[in-house]
């Protein structure tokens, strides 16, 4: 039972490091945006967060090809993602308040993940 209470102990402590490390990341990235719009969006744009995930999930597994796939999946979905980036500044530029223009920016990236998950299956991928 001893032996059991360590475990959890211990992995308890390896998610709450997870949780810190991933937090801070955060934290930064919204601090130093309030001082440089650009300069956040430079520690945002890197992929920091897809680092921190591939890496835990290889602490926690071991297994590459597990990481390699993820990585391959993180590749394929960023690109609808990108819809955002685009459609929320042009909403906000045109008028429209914070929340519409993030729920149509929202919008637009989620069909562009299903048109993505069309065009894979059509070439007989799946993400």
């Amino acid at each position: 039972m001893e032996r059991y209470l360590h475990l959890v102990q211990f992995r308890m402590s390896q998610y709450l490091i997870k949780i810190a490390i991933s937090l801070i990341v955060i934290v930064a990235a919204i601090e130093l945006s309030k001082r440089s719009s650009w300069l956040g969006a430079l520690l945002i744009a890197l992929p920091l967060t897809s680092l921190l995930a591939i890496t835990w999930l290889y602490y926690d597994t071991g297994n590459l090809q597990q990481v390699a796939n993820l990585s391959r999946s993180i590749f394929w979905l960023v690109l609808p993602s990108l819809a955002l980036f685009l459609i929320f500044p042009w909403a906000v530029e045109h008028q429209w308040k914070f929340w519409p223009a993030l729920a149509l920016g929202c919008a637009a990236s989620i069909a562009c993940y299903g048109v993505l998950v069309l065009v894979m299956r059509g070439f007989g991928k799946t993400i």
